[in-house]
């Protein structure tokens, strides 16, 4: 990051039942960008189970950071956890009011078809997400491709896609110089 600019926040809201893969390499490649990362648990507890037996602990408790801003709001698949997503009032108002900000909004594999689609906003964007999934759409355009950027949604198709997903989001928030340095660490 550039000294003296502001350091982009990101919520990764989670719930029992998330993608292993797709949310720890969300986490890992977004703090390796030198972003603020807030995980954030909709359970009642921060330590959960993710859909193949990887504990995680939250940092926090999502209703504890409802009145912070954010400049992306990113969730992760998991067909349990996306359904416990789904059904939470106070992630779906915080998306939406997200969404209406203009400020970026992401999901990956199950996420956007189970969670995006019942919180209303991905009306007349194009979109993908784990194909298996995508008939649950309506209002929107799917893409057979493994990340689509439209406007503030970013969205991907699997856990296939989890690291190109996470380091365009990090391309979206920090730019292509830091998403850069990221990726060749990666490598290194």
């Amino acid at each position: 990051m550039i000294p003296g600019t502001k350091i982009p926040r990101i919520l990764i809201a989670v719930a029992e039942g998330v993608d292993d893969l797709q949310t720890v390499t969300l986490i890992d490649v977004l703090r390796r960008a030198q972003l603020e990362v807030v995980v954030a648990s909709i359970e009642g507890r921060r330590m959960l189970t993710c859909a193949r037996g990887t504990r995680l602990t939250a940092d926090g408790m999502l209703v504890d950071v409802l009145v912070q801003d954010f400049d992306l709001i990113v969730l992760p698949g998991g067909i349990i956890g996306a359904q416990h997503l789904a059904a939470h009032q106070p992630l779906q108002q915080l998306v939406k009011d997200q969404a209406a900000a203009g400020r970026f909004f992401a999901a990956i594999a199950e996420a956007p078809a189970l969670v995006l689609q019942a919180f209303g906003v991905l009306r007349q964007r194009r979109m993908t997400c784990l194909p298996a999934v995508s008939q649950q759409l309506s209002g929107c355009s799917f893409v057979d491709q493994p990340v689509v950027v439209d406007g503030n949604c970013i969205t991907a198709q699997g856990s296939a896609a989890a690291l190109m997903f996470a380091l365009m989001l990090v391309e979206q928030l920090a730019g292509k110089g830091v998403k850069s340095v990221v990726a060749a660490e990666l490598l290194a």
